[in-house]
């Protein structure tokens, strides 16, 4: 058994890879080949009176890869507000700065244990490679020029995915903090030899891209619906677009469908962008420290309301149809299948490579039947 570190990671997984890896396991769910349970958090509260921990989990599995995997992270959660009201997330384990995210692996061919994996390099990866694959499908293969609002861990794993896909040569990113976007741009013009500029609004880096990425933290819409033009791709993260970009698009798909139980309806908490399997606990009091829900818009709608990326994939629902066809991929919904795509992606290079951790795997079986 491996125990694989993020530096180990890094070093072996290639974008152009984790695109590759979730296109093959995504293409598995119609035929029962791939499955995965959407994420569920567990939130309780905390000692720290303006926050509350929460353990989140997912899961998937590919009989075409042969392997399972959960993704496990937990964190102590805070929700800082700015000068306008609008909250943002932060979190950290243990002290701010650090984290605590593992992918445990396993065989579906013989039940062993393979892998632990530390999940910050993966996680990002894993969504921009998303990202990656709508942009692949939905957006005009004469694409060159990005608008990205937000400039981190995201940010810049979605931009090498649309670099991966598309001849990308010109970025204009947006981050309220002006040092954050220079530092991106600095950064990521280096890193993929393109031109990237710092803007000082998010306007103006929607403005004349090809495609346009929401990649935040905020708790509202980064994104507005008003700013976009003709023959743009959109995507997200977490449901930073307000209603009007739904109404402005002619196309749109999701990464996947999430079948989770609504949320107790009596706890009007937790903003847009949260998945709907979540177990919260605290008195009335304590879930006072959690953000309210902000709107009631098109993210609202249960996700059966857009195809999925398998829709997308078996042509049987339509894709671009002109240059002038506004496109919108949400890029959620398959989360723990990603990981068991993308993490056995991870653990078969490093077998090659002879790299990781090595871990005795008896001390992770036992001989008393649970």
């Amino acid at each position: 058994m491996l125990f694989i570190d993020n530096p180990t990671v890094e070093k072996v997984l290639s974008m152009d890879d984790c695109i590759d890896a979730q296109d093959i396991a995504f293409r598995g769910l119609p035929s029962g080949a791939s499955v995965h349970r959407p994420r569920i958090d567990v939130y309780v509260p905390t000692d720290r009176t303006d926050g509350y921990y929460r353990w989140g989990t997912m899961e998937g599995a590919s009989k075409d890869l042969g392997v399972f995997a959960i993704r496990m992270k937990s964190d102590i959660l805070y929700w800082p507000q700015d000068e306008q009201g609008f909250w943002k997330e932060e979190k950290y384990n243990t002290e701010p700065g650090l984290y605590c995210g593992l992918v445990m692996l396993f065989s579906t061919r013989n039940g062993a244990p393979l892998a632990i994996i530390n999940d910050g390099i993966i996680q990002h990866m894993r969504v921009g490679g998303g990202a990656g694959l709508g942009a692949k499908y939905l957006s005009r293969p004469d694409s060159h020029t990005v608008g990205m609002i937000g400039s981190g861990g995201m940010a810049r794993t979605y931009l090498q995915a649309f670099c991966s896909v598309r001849d990308i040569r010109h970025v204009k990113v947006f981050s309220p903090t002006k040092k954050n976007r220079e530092a991106y741009a600095a950064e990521m013009a280096g890193k993929l030899e393109i031109d990237v500029q710092p803007v000082s609004t998010p306007e103006e880096a929607v403005e004349g891209a090809d495609i346009v990425s929401a990649a935040t933290n905020a708790m509202q819409a980064a994104l507005k619906g008003a700013w976009l033009q003709p023959g743009q791709h959109v995507t997200d993260v977490r449901g930073e677009l307000d209603d009007d970009v739904f109404t402005r698009a002619d196309v749109i798909f999701k990464q996947g469908v999430s079948h989770s139980r609504p949320r107790n309806e009596d706890v009007e908490h937790m903003g847009d962008g949260y998945n709907n399997g979540d177990y919260i606990a605290g008195n009335a009091e304590e879930l006072e420290r959690l953000p309210k829900r902000h709107r009631s818009g098109a993210l609202g709608e249960p996700s059966t309301s857009y195809p999925s990326f398998t829709d997308l994939a078996s042509g049987n629902f339509p894709l671009r149809t002109s240059d002038e066809q506004i496109t919108l991929y949400l890029n959620t919904g398959n989360q723990g299948l990603q990981f068991a795509a993308v993490g056995a992606a991870v653990y078969n290079r490093c077998l090659e490579l002879g790299l990781g951790h090595q871990l005795p795997t008896e001390w992770f079986l036992q001989d008393i039947r649970d």
